[in-house]
C-alpha cells in the first residue's frame, strides 16, 4: 500500500522499468543463496539484517564504483538502490555503517579460517554466473584463461624502506618504559628523514646494516613483551631478519645478504605478510595474482568471466590450471580451453582428459634444428613405423618411456637427412630413440603452428578483460591488505564485472555474430 511506486507517474515507472535495479533484484538479488552464510552466525544465532541485502549492495558498491560513505547515503536516498534490493519504500529498513563492516569482517575471518574450504563469494558468484549464461544465452563451451598481477594496499619499497617500516612496527609495539635511548631515536621524524631521504646510494649497505642491528635490537625487548601487538610484531621482525640477514657469530652482528640471495616468498611489506614478489614479462611486482577464465565463443553476443582464483603472486600458471581446470569442467562442462605457453606442461592434457587445451606457445627453449620427430611415422601406440625418407626400421619398440627404432645402417649413411636426423649411428644399425615427453612436446609444437592465428585470436580477448579489470574496478591495486581479504574483494569486484556486463546486455542488447561470416545475426524473440 505504502511502496513508493504506488505514487509514481506512469512515465517515471516506465524510466524505472527500464533502469539496472529491476534487472539487478531478478536477476542477482533474488538468485543469492543465503544458506551458505549460516556458517558465519551458527554461534551466535540470526544476523540482525537480511545477508541477501548485505551481499547485493557489496555487489552494488563495485559495480558502481561507491566508496562506503557513497553506498550509505544511495542506500538511504537513492530508490534505484533500494528497488535493487528488494526495498520499496525509502527509509523502510535502517543500516549502520557497523552492520556493514562487521558483515564484512565475519567473511575476512571465515575466509582465513578455513583456506581451500567452501568460498562464500566464489558460490555466489557460480550462482550468478549460471543465472545470466541461462537468460542470455551465453554459451560456456569454449573458454580463454589468462593471469594478472596486482597489489594489495601496500607501498613499493626497496630493502632500506622496507627494512624502516619492520623497525617502526616493532619499535611501536614496544612499551616506551622498556625502550633503549638508540630505539627512543627510532621514533623521531628526523630518523626516517636521515635515513629514508639523506642517505646516499655509496652508503645504502651501511646504513641497511645500521638498521638490521637496530631490528635484532628490537627482537630482543619484543620477547618480554606479551601483548598481541607485541607478538605479531616480533613474528614479522623474525622473518624480516631471517630472509635478510647473516649472523656474525664473533661480532654479534647482522650483515645483509646479497639481493640475490633474498627468496621471491620473503616479506614484501611490514603491514602484509602474505604478499609476495614476481618478475613476468619484465615487470617486477610485490603483491598478489588473479587468475582469470572467460567464454570466448564467437557465437556469445558478450562473454562472461567463468572461473577466478588469487593467490600469492609466485604462483605459477602451470599451478593455476592444474588447480582451476577440473573446477571449470565441474562448474561450466568447459570443452575448449585457449591459454598461452605459459601454462604448458607435460601433465596438462591428463588433468581432464575431455578438454581440449590449445596453446598459443610454449615455453622454454626451442629444440635444436632437427627434423620434427612427428615427421616420423608413427601408430596408435607411437611405434616408428617409417622414418621421413619412407624407410621402414628392421626393429621398432616402446622401451623405459621410449619409442625406439632400429634402420639399416647403409640406408642411413647416405640419407641426405643424415646431419638433422635425430639418431645415431651404432655399429650395426642407425638408432632413432624418442622419448615420450619429446614426442609430447612435439606433438604439441606442430599444432600450436597449425593453428597458432586461431588460438591467438581465442586467447587475446582476456587481456581486454584484465584491462578493464583494473580500469572500471581498480584492481590494479585494491585497498585492503592480507590475502584473505584480496581474495574477497577480487572475488566481488570479479563478480560485479560480470553483473555489469549482463546488465549492459539486457538493457541495450548486442547481437550475436555468424560463426560463418562474422557479421552480426538478429536476435531471436
Amino acid at each position: 500500500m505504502f511502496e513508493s511506486t504506488n505514487w509514481m507517474s506512469p512515465r517515471v515507472k516506465e524510466k524505472l522499468k527500464k533502469s539496472w535495479a529491476p534487472v539487478f533484484y531478478e536477476h542477482v538479488f533474488c538468485k543469492i543463496d543465503e544458506q551458505p552464510f549460516a556458517v558465519l552466525y551458527s554461534d551466535i544465532g540470526r544476523p540482525n539484517f537480511p545477508v541477501n541485502i548485505s551481499i547485493s549492495l557489496e555487489f552494488i558498491k563495485h559495480f558502481l564504483n561507491y566508496s562506503d560513505d557513497d553506498l550509505i547515503d544511495n542506500y538511504y536516498f537513492n530508490y534505484l538502490v533500494n528497488y535493487a534490493v528488494g526495498i520499496r519504500t525509502l527509509g523502510e529498513l535502517n543500516l549502520a555503517e557497523r552492520t556493514m563492516y562487521e558483515f564484512r569482517d565475519r567473511v575476512y575471518k571465515y575466509t582465513l579460517e578455513h583456506p581451500g574450504e567452501d568460498d562464500l563469494i566464489f558460490t555466489q558468484f557460480i550462482i550468478l554466473l549460471n543465472e545470466f549464461a541461462k537468460a542470455t544465452g551465453i554459451s560456456l563451451k569454449d573458454q580463454r584463461m589468462d593471469s594478472t598481477m596486482f597489489m594489495s594496499n601496500i607501498k613499493k619499497a626497496g630493502r632500506l624502506s622496507l627494512a624502516f617500516d619492520v623497525l617502526i612496527k616493532a619499535v611501536k609495539a614496544i612499551p616506551e618504559a622498556n625502550l633503549t635511548e638508540t630505539l627512543k631515536d627510532v621514533l623521531e621524524p628526523e630518523f626516517r628523514t636521515e635515513t629514508l631521504f639523506k642517505t646516499k646510494a655509496s652508503e645504502t649497505e651501511s646504513r641497511l646494516n645500521f638498521i638490521l642491528n637496530l631490528c635484532l635490537e628490537a627482537q630482543e625487548l619484543l620477547e618480554n613483551v606479551t601483548t598481541e601487538k607485541a607478538t605479531e610484531a616480533l613474528r614479522i621482525i623474525i622473518r624480516f631478519i631471517t630472509e635478510q640477514a647473516d649472523f656474525d657469530v664473533n661480532t654479534k652482528r647482522l650483515t645483509a645478504k646479497k639481493s640475490v640471495e633474498i627468496p621471491s616468498n620473503s616479506l614484501q611489506s611490514a603491514h602484509d605478510e602474505d604478499a609476495t614478489f614476481r618478475k613476468k614479462s619484465g615487470k617486477s611486482q610485490s603483491g598478489y595474482v588473479a587468475n582469470l577464465s572467460e567464454t570466448c565463443s564467437k557465437e556469445n553476443p558478450y562473454q562472461l568471466i567463468t572461473d577466478y582464483a588469487i593467490d600469492k603472486n609466485i604462483k605459477s600458471d602451470v599451478g593455476f590450471i592444474e588447480e582451476r581446470l577440473p573446477i571449470i569442467v565441474e562448474n561450466t562442462n568447459c570443452e575448449k580451453l585457449y591459454v598461452d605457453g605459459g601454462y604448458y606442461s607435460e601433465q596438462v592434457s591428463d588433468i581432464s582428459p575431455n578438454v581440449e587445451v590449445n596453446f598459443t606457445d610454449m615455453t622454454g627453449k626451442k629444440p635444436v634444428e632437427k627434423i620434427p620427430v612427428t615427421d616420423f611415422e608413427l601408430d596408435a601406440t607411437n611405434v616408428i613405423l617409417k622414418c621421413p625418407k619412407g624407410i621402414t626400421p628392421d626393429c621398432a619398440v616402446i622401451k623405459d618411456e621410449q619409442t625406439v627404432a632400429h634402420f639399416p645402417i647403409d640406408c642411413c649413411k647416405n640419407c641426405e637427412y643424415s646431419n638433422k636426423c635425430p639418431g645415431k649411428i651404432q655399429k650395426k644399425s642407425f638408432v632413432v630413440r624418442i622419448s615420450s615427453t619429446a614426442l609430447k612436446a612435439a606433438v604439441q609444437r606442430l599444432k600450436i603452428r597449425q593453428n597458432k592465428v586461431k588460438n591467438t585470436s581465442a586467447r587475446a580477448g582476456i587481456e581486454g578483460t584484465n584491462s578493464a579489470l583494473k580500469r572500471s574496478q581498480h584492481f590494479g591495486k585494491l585497498y585492503v591488505r592480507g590475502i584473505a581479504k584480496c581474495q574477497v574483494v577480487g572475488g566481488l569486484k570479479i563478480t560485479a564485472q560480470n553483473i555489469r556486463r549482463f546488465i549492459k546486455q539486457i538493457l541495450t542488447p548486442r547481437k550475436p555474430k555468424s560463426k560463418i561470416t562474422g557479421i552480426p545475426m538478429p536476435i531471436s524473440t
